[in-house]
This record gives structure tokens, C-alpha cells and sequence, in this order.
């Protein structure tokens, strides 16, 4: 920005901001950092509806308590509707500024999404709804802004690629890649337990090695790169499939340490054993899938917002197995009436064959013998099966719910890859 003074006024409709150069610079919103590119009262006129030299101040002509929420989005990173405002004016609204769906909060994600099915709007691409404001951008401003804002834009595109599998065609390539390696990785860490994996890798081991340094290669160098896009870099330490990947990986690189420094694995004891589990970890690894099949990230997302529900059924079966354990214990072994049932010695060994009545299981590797522990456990059986269906309805009507919506996410990334692919 090459005219007016060091203070900018945003005039939205009728409320004022006031920030320096330095700010409008870096600011989030795109319409608002792409003032400070501007050379000429003509290029500001093409962002803005009006500019008054004087006051340096810039008018749009928008929502204003729209704009509100907006502003609490950039200071605080959370966005969500106005109450009592039309979602789809909102995102008018966001769309002018240059923010898209995919900023909002996830409840307010999913009342857009629904908003938009509603009146036929689901099947059009966020670029069909953008306001003509923002496409009237000229090549000059163009290349002033990416050049302003180049390195910031290939981070964001470069954790997109990497976390958002259905954003790009470069995501789709990254994640069909990272499932081959997590396949291939499966197999040879089932493989490793057959009986024969031993004299079979002293036939082939160079060839072993080789496979299990390559995968072991690319979800480290994966595991870094995501690490070094990340906006939060201590929120993605945080994550559990993070965690996950770290202690998978670190095994392997402390085994060759060790084989460089001359000591086998055999020798190390407890150390060995805890080496051995921490790479048994690398099956968690199938995690890794649920962001790219609608299933698992349908289950994960229900397992979520089901927590209650799930803590409220895990209450239900241990009250009732600690009931049934302590009676089906006194019934066969705890009277002493001369047909003791050796299974039933504890209410501990009790609860084995509670739970597995009450899921309906039935190995029957422990039964009861007397009468009033085979009607103990008919009631245990009928038990079981309601207070297992009394919160599955909640849980299956949210797992409709979470599918429904994830669908429809995926559709919006669909129509994004299609809209790429064709330019």
C-alpha cells in the first residue's frame, strides 16, 4: 500500500476497525490482505465499495454482525453462525471475505450442509457460490498477493496433501501411496509370526530388509513432514495416531542402533520384551485408513459424540455383572451343598461367565450345574439383552447422523478434485 496513512479504518457496515499496514498485511481474511498489494484508489475500489483518502478509511458495504463473528473468528480460531441469521447469508458472507466451509466449526458444518441439501444447493462447488467481487481479482493483484503470501499458501496446501486426502489430486496420489505402505507393512508384520518367517527370512533377509527399511523410511519421512506443516505443532504431538506413529517407528531405529553397536536382542531381557510390544504397535498403523475410507471415520466420529452413551452402557454391564458374579458365585460353589462348581470359586472367575451370558456369547467352557444357577442365568441372558439395546438406539441414530454428514463432506471434496482436475 503506497497511499494514505500508517492506520487503516475498516468501515463494515457502519461499525469501524482501525489496524496498522503491518496487520492489513498479514491479515487472515484474503479481501482485507490483499488492501495492502493495492497501489491505486482504483485497485482499492475493486476490494471495497468506497475509500476516503482523508480518513484512510475502507467501507464495504456488508453485514455487520456478521463481520462480528467473523472477527472473533480470526482473534480466537473458531467460527460459527450468527443466531437468528439465514447459514447461507452467513456464508455469503464468508465467502466475500475469503474464508470457505471448511473454517467453521464442525455443528456448524454439518447445519450448512444440511442447509444446502435442503434447497438443492449440495451438488454446486464453493467456486459456483463465491460472491463476483472476489473473482474480479486482475493478474497484477494476482501475483502481488501470491508472491505476498507464497510460503504461507505452499504450507497450507502441503498439510492439506498430507491430512485432507480428498483436497487435491496430489492428496489422493499421497494417501493411495501411504495405504500401499501401511498394506505392505501389515502383511510382513503378520507374516513375521508364521512358524516358518524364521528360516524363510534367513533364506531372503536382505530382501526383509530392504521392504521393512523402505515403509519404515516413508512413515518417518511422512511423520515429519506433517510435523513440520502442522499449524499446532504441539497439538499434532498431541494427537494419539501421532503418538501412535512415533512409537511404532522409534523400535525399528533403536534396533539398528543396538545391532550397530554389536548387541543382540536376545540378551537384552525386559529391554528386548519392551522393544518387541512398542513393534507389535505398528498395527495400530491400520488407524491410519480411517482417513481414507468413510466407515472408519463414520465410526470414529460416532464413537465420539457417543461417549456417554458408550460410558453409560460399560456402568449398565458392570452393575449387573457385579450382581449376577457375586450371586451365580454363592449358587454354585458358595453354599456348600455338596455339588460345588470349581469354575464358580471366586466371584472374579464369576464374572467371566456373567459377561459372556449377558453378551450373549456363550462359549461354554464354564456353566452352571444347579437349578438356581441355570435360572440365575436365564435371567442373566434376558438381562443382558436390554440393558445392552437401551442405548444402541442412541448410538445407531448418531452413527446415521455422523455418516450422513461425512457423506456429504465428501462430496463437497468430490466436486473441489472434479473443479481442479478440469482447470
Amino acid at each position: 500500500m503506497k497511499f494514505g496513512k500508517s492506520i487503516c479504518v475498516l468501515n463494515v457496515g457502519g461499525t469501524r476497525y482501525a489496524f496498522t499496514r503491518e496487520v492489513i498485511r498479514d491479515f487472515p481474511l484474503r479481501r482485507v490482505s490483499r488492501l495492502h498489494a493495492c497501489a491505486t484508489e482504483k485497485e482499492v475500489l475493486e476490494l471495497c465499495d468506497d475509500y476516503d483518502r482523508d480518513r484512510n478509511e475502507f467501507f464495504f458495504d456488508r453485514h455487520a454482525q456478521a463481520f462480528v463473528f467473523i472477527m472473533l473468528y480470526v482473534r480466537s480460531g473458531k467460527l460459527r453462525f450468527v443466531p437468528g441469521v439465514c447459514e447461507l447469508s452467513f456464508y455469503t458472507e464468508m465467502l466475500y471475505w475469503g474464508l470457505e466451509s471448511a473454517h467453521l466449526d464442525s455443528c456448524c458444518q454439518k447445519r450448512l450442509d444440511d442447509r444446502m441439501s435442503e434447497i438443492g444447493l449440495d451438488s454446486m462447488s464453493e467456486g459456483d457460490l463465491r460472491v463476483s467481487g472476489d473473482e474480479s481479482q486482475s493478474p497484477g493483484e494476482s501475483v502481488q498477493r501470491i508472491a505476498l503470501t507464497g510460503r504461507a499458501r505452499w504450507l497450507e496446501k502441503m498439510r492439506k496433501a498430507f491430512e485432507e486426502p480428498n483436497s487435491s489430486l496430489a492428496a489422493q496420489l499421497l494417501a493411495s501411496v501411504s495405504v500401499i505402505f501401511v498394506i505392505v507393512s501389515m502383511i510382513m508384520l503378520c507374516a513375521s509370526t508364521l512358524p516358518d518367517w524364521d528360516t524363510a527370512k534367513r533364506n531372503t533377509v536382505e530382501e526383509h530388509r530392504i521392504v521393512e527399511a523402505v515403509c519404515i523410511g516413508w512413515f518417518t519421512a511422512e511423520c515429519i513432514v506433517r510435523f513440520l506443516v502442522a499449524r499446532d505443532k504441539w497439538d499434532f504431538l498431541r494427537r494419539p495416531l501421532n503418538i501412535i506413529d512415533v512409537i511404532a517407528i522409534t523400535p525399528y531405529y533403536v534396533t539398528m542402533a543396538m545391532a550397530r553397536a554389536g548387541m543382540p536382542m536376545a540378551g537384552l531381557g525386559v529391554a528386548g520384551v519392551i522393544l518387541r510390544v512398542l513393534r507389535m504397535m505398528r498395527v495400530f498403523w491400520l488407524m491410519k485408513l480411517a482417513r481414507h475410507f468413510l466407515g472408519l471415520q463414520t465410526l470414529g466420529l460416532t464413537l465420539t459424540r457417543c461417549y456417554r452413551e458408550m460410558v453409560m452402557l460399560m456402568v449398565f454391564v458392570c452393575v449387573a455383572m457385579a450382581i449376577y458374579s457375586a450371586l451365580a458365585q454363592l449358587l454354585e460353589h458358595g453354599l456348600d451343598l455338596g455339588t460345588q462348581n470349581h469354575d464358580y470359586a471366586s466371584i472374579p472367575a464369576a464374572a467371566w461367565w456373567v459377561i459372556i451370558s449377558m453378551t450373549t456369547v456363550g462359549y461354554g467352557d464354564v456353566y452352571p450345574v444347579t437349578v438356581g444357577g441355570r435360572v440365575l442365568g436365564g435371567m442373566c441372558v434376558v438381562s443382558g439383552i436390554v440393558l445392552l439395546a437401551l442405548p444402541i438406539t442412541f448410538i445407531y441414530h448418531s452413527f446415521v447422523q455422523c455418516y450422513h454428514e461425512l457423506k456429504l463432506r465428501s462430496a463437497r471434496y468430490a466436486r473441489s478434485l472434479s473443479a481442479e482436475i478440469l482447470r
